[in-house]
């Protein structure tokens, strides 16, 4: 197992910023559970104690490190190395319980009692219940009713967990009104701990998420290294919703120019259509639970209803890391369409073998888009396991 003691490497300010996205935008009643939360991150965040606790969980919990994958019949077909990052194969089906094993180590150094978890795919829900019936903590998981339908093999696991799984009924019934009932239930209960799934919401959450999911680039750089000989791939691609999985896969390589940072965003029916999710495509800056970012918006500064064909990428706005990265072009942000991302998914499906989840099947989507070379080496983050979209899959293939 590598070193999981954390590494400032971010771009970002004490005050949450990423240039100019980022920040703490939270109503009063949550500013002193905000700030306390902050205080706790960075007192611990290169602890010792916690760092092998943390580590140890990773290891024996999780079943960290995840295999770095050399797909050859993939790569045949897109003339180039690609490698699988196989967060699929962590305890729980994804990326997810990284973060969720961090936040609540930390949930439980603050006293806290209560945790509650938005979701949208369902993974980060099943991961936050999984860690909370480890500790023994109370767990609430609020998830669009659209996406309760949709992702019901989640829902029933995270039942049997012993979560409580709250269906809301509001909006488009996604992952952006199950956030939004969540800070609500944290307004009137802030003695809760909110376990945010991905690099959204006020700071220090982006910065706490990607550094807990910066585990997976650190292991990238070691498994590359003993495979090829060399820590740097030629490109990182990652599909994007929100960011975690993305930050995670990119975090160690920010500051190494020589490797490109590919995003791989949702473009629904395609990003002109009006049935999309390509935020950093569509968006504008605005505010999004708690975060200055990119936000799907018409001038009056509504929010747009996103779509995509998965459940965990159709929220309206983007962490403020990746609006960041965009902006200064050190990543380059592909739109993926369903079709698209479905073919990718098949292609995989039937040439290695392995059935991806459908956000997954995003960033393998982008492949087809990349002027790739023979000698290129190439890293797809497979943040997810396909089970809970079968249904999806059935009905559309």
């Amino acid at each position: 197992m590598t070193d999981s003691n954390f590494k400032h490497i971010l771009p970002v300010d004490d005050n949450g910023y990423y240039g100019h996205f980022g920040g703490s935008y939270v109503p009063e009643i949550l500013h002193a559970n905000v700030e306390r939360l902050k205080e706790t991150f960075y007192r611990y965040a290169d602890d010792e104690e916690f760092n092998e606790e943390f580590r140890q969980l990773l290891h024996d919990y999780v079943g960290r490190p995840s295999p770095l994958y050399h797909a050859r019949r993939l790569s045949e077909h897109h003339g180039a190395k690609i490698y699988l990052k196989r967060e699929d194969l962590n305890h729980t089906g994804a990326h997810k319980i990284n973060n969720a094993i961090g936040s609540v180590l930390l949930a439980r150094r603050m006293g806290k009692k209560n945790i509650i978890a938005e979701t949208g795919a369902g993974q980060h829900g099943v991961a936050t219940a999984t860690v909370c019936a480890l500790a023994g903590l109370d767990c609430i998981v609020f998830m669009g009713a659209t996406d309760v339908a949709r992702q019901q093999p989640n829902v029933e696991r995270m039942r049997m967990l012993g979560a409580t799984v709250i269906p809301v009924q509001s909006g488009n019934k996604t992952l952006k009104d199950a956030t939004n009932e969540a800070i609500r239930h944290w307004c009137c209960h802030p003695d809760s701990f909110y376990v945010i799934g991905s690099t959204v919401g006020p700071h220090p959450y982006p910065e706490m998420v990607a550094r807990f999911q910066s585990v997976i680039s650190e292991e990238i750089k070691q498994q590359l290294m003993e495979k090829e000989g060399r820590e740097n791939p030629d490109y990182i691609v990652a599909c994007v919703g929100g960011g975690s999985n993305a930050a995670g896969a990119f975090y160690h390589f920010i500051d190494r120019p020589e490797v490109k940072l590919v995003v791989a965003e949702a473009a629904g029916l395609g990003i002109d259509s009006g049935m999309t999710a390509a935020t950093i495509k569509r968006g504008r800056e605005g505010i999004i639970h708690g975060a200055r970012t990119l936000v799907m918006q018409p001038p009056d500064g509504q929010i747009v209803e996103p779509y995509s064909i998965s459940a965990g990428l159709d929220y309206p706005g983007i962490g403020p890391l990746h609006a960041f990265l965009a902006e200064s072009g050190r990543s380059e942000v592909l739109a993926v369409t369903d079709s698209e991302a479905l073919k990718a998914a098949i292609r995989l499906t039937r040439t290695e073998g392995i059935i991806p989840a459908l956000e997954s099947a995003h960033a393998l989507g982008a492949l087809d888009q990349l002027d790739l070379k023979p000698d290129d080496i190439v890293v797809v983050n497979l943040s997810g396991r396909g089970d809970k979209d079968m249904a999806t899959y059935i009905q559309h293939i």
